[in-house]
């Protein structure tokens, strides 16, 4: 072999050995290289954080100095809180299940007429008298229908005894007995009107003299509220209401509630109203009926509310206040709407977890139209909350989590 010959297999012995020997050591310098690529990430892990790359579930403590306390203020949630509530206003009406319009049964002359505006009145109270043609008309054909009948008795009861005897024919018999039974129909009519005008059939039965005049009388208890009439006044047989009489022992309060609100209330809800007049009573009320349509340009529905009204101190037409209390409130749980921030699309409040630590917990809450939440999830009765500082301990919470 000749010397470039020698020279060039060694040359390839030590390249081949130069190869080997770097395969070698190849695993494990990329095996170190990866492990220290991925450690990286976890050295740079609390930069992230501070940065605002938090945990939606990670719970950050924040500790306060005595100074700082003084500039929260902590509440301490409970179930005596006050309630889920609506908040509405509304006005004052009469109870039109409890009013009664009294019209004239028939044309005549108001006599005796009583009352006044502002009286009290009892059922079947008489009000005043109508004097009326009419019905002395109907007096008067009651009276005849009992004479014709007390006739038709008569002949029915001498043609049966013809008959036993042979005297009258079995038509006449029929026809007498007929004509008792069309007289006898004639009286049930009559003494039906008689009811209807307000007259006893049996008082003009034991009276003689045909009686002209028709008490009207009031159906219920109650105020006259309104008086469309004077005594002697002749009146026909219109559609105006002669008397009004309303008990105001109740009122209806007529309130405009928010459309998103709706979904909160149902018939028996009870509330509670007050008014400008007597700012420190409160009136007990309960829902009634809820509107089928909302107004197109306030959004809002007519909820109706029966309102107990004791002294009858409500009047029609005032103003009032509503507060509604909502059916649906499994619990009275709730805080101040400042007590709760939003943090990545979730809601989040302080609970205090020792004298001077506290710590971010997540909560769902429902809004209630006041300046307080109802707290679905995340506290429980006894848990203490910031209620008012929250800003002071997001910033010491964001100057923690940078150091």
């Amino acid at each position: 072999m000749t010397q470039r010959k020698r020279d060039r297999t060694c040359t390839s012995v030590v390249t081949l050995r130069q190869i080997f020997v770097a395969a070698m050591f190849a695993v494990p310098v990329a095996i170190g290289s990866s492990a220290c690529r991925g450690a990286e990430p976890t050295a740079d892990a609390p930069a992230a954080t501070a940065a605002g790359n938090r945990s939606p579930n990670a719970t950050s403590g924040v500790r306060l100095q005595a100074s700082q306390l003084k500039e929260v203020r902590i509440e301490e949630l409970s179930n005596n809180a006050p309630a889920n509530a609506i908040k509405a206003t509304g006005t004052v009406e009469f109870n039109a299940d409890r009013t009664a319009k009294l019209l004239p049964p028939v044309s005549g002359q108001v006599q005796n007429l009583a009352v006044n505006v502002g009286d009290t009145v009892r059922k079947n109270d008489v009000l005043f008298l109508l004097s009326s043609r009419e019905v002395a008309a109907a007096v008067a054909e009651h009276q005849t229908s009992h004479k014709d009948f007390d006739l038709a008795e008569k002949i029915f009861a001498r043609t049966s005894d013809l008959f036993e005897h042979q005297a009258a024919s079995r038509m006449a018999l029929e026809q007498s007995e007929n004509e008792r039974a069309k007289a006898r129909s004639r009286v049930v009519q009559t003494e039906e009107n008689l009811q209807v005008l307000g007259l006893d059939p049996r008082a003009e039965d034991e009276t003689p003299r045909v009686q002209p005049r028709i008490p009207v009388r009031t159906p219920i208890d109650g105020t006259v509220i309104e008086r469309n009439v004077t005594n002697g006044q002749f009146v026909g047989s219109e559609t105006s209401p002669l008397v009004t009489i309303a008990d105001l022992s109740s009122v209806w309060l007529q309130g405009d509630i928010f459309e998103r609100d709706l979904r909160h209330i149902s018939i028996g809800q009870k509330a509670d109203v007050t008014t400008a007049a007597y700012p420190s009573d409160q009136f007990s009320a309960q829902v009634s009926r809820i509107a089928s349509v909302v107004d197109s340009q306030t959004r809002t529905a007519k909820v109706r509310f029966l309102v107990a009204n004791p002294g009858a101190r409500l009047k029609p037409g005032m103003f009032a206040s509503i507060t509604l209390y909502l059916s649906d409130a499994a619990s009275s749980l709730s805080v101040p709407a400042k007590a709760v921030f939003v943090e990545n699309g979730r809601m989040f409040t302080y609970v205090q977890t020792g004298p001077q630590e506290f710590a971010r917990r997540e909560v769902e809450t429902v809004a209630s139209g006041s300046d307080r939440l109802r707290v679905v999830r995340g506290l429980k009765a006894g848990d203490r909350v910031i209620s008012d500082g929250v800003l002071l301990l997001r910033q010491l919470e964001a100057e923690s989590s940078a150091r």
